[in-house]
């Protein structure tokens, strides 16, 4: 019985080894991007994104947390918008501020999560008109310090978040589109 007790505790310690050695070999750095088109042109897609208001009509992270509280600051659009949100469920709690606007083509967010861990990242939006449709594409990017290495390896934070993008951009392409 010791044996096996033994070859399991070596088998546990050897696969925790091989985790966190993989994870030490995982970019420092992360993005998470995805893309779609929208029937509508860059101007109407973009008022949606460069309002934090009117976020309530697409953003899944809206969904999260109905209760939440929301504080916005600065102008009501554009260049030093701010959000800030704070909920007891998923949502966890955060801020938001636009430090980049060159409508109708990019956004720039600075978007710093301080619960339920706390991480500064960039949130891009870019939209490019293609034909009579805008391509939208999402990004957020930031820094990957080890333990977040560690969790992606685990949980694969591209597949994730990536899920959440591609339906706030359905979500955004409904509301763009009507």
């Amino acid at each position: 019985m010791l044996k096996i007790i033994a070859v399991v505790a070596i088998v546990v310690v050897v696969a925790i080894v091989v985790l966190l050695g993989y994870a030490a070999t995982r970019p420092d750095h992360f993005r998470i991007a995805r893309s779609t088109m929208i029937a509508a042109p860059p101007d109407r897609i973009y008022a949606l994104l460069d309002d934090f208001h009117k976020w309530g009509a697409w953003s899944p992270y809206e969904k999260l947390d109905p209760a939440m509280s929301r504080t916005y600051g600065g102008p009501a659009s554009g260049l030093g918008s701010t959000y800030a949100w704070s909920g007891d469920g998923k949502a966890g709690a955060g801020r938001m501020e636009i430090v980049e606007a060159a409508a109708p083509s990019k956004l720039v967010i600075d978007l710093d999560f301080t619960k339920p861990f706390q991480s500064r990242n960039k949130t891009v939006f870019t939209l490019v008109p293609e034909g009579g449709a805008t391509r939208v594409t999402w990004a957020m990017e930031g820094p990957s310090p080890f333990p977040f290495r560690v969790m992606d390896v685990i949980f694969n934070m591209d597949k994730m978040a990536g899920k959440d993008f591609e339906t706030g951009l359905a979500s955004l392409k409904a509301e763009a589109e009507k």
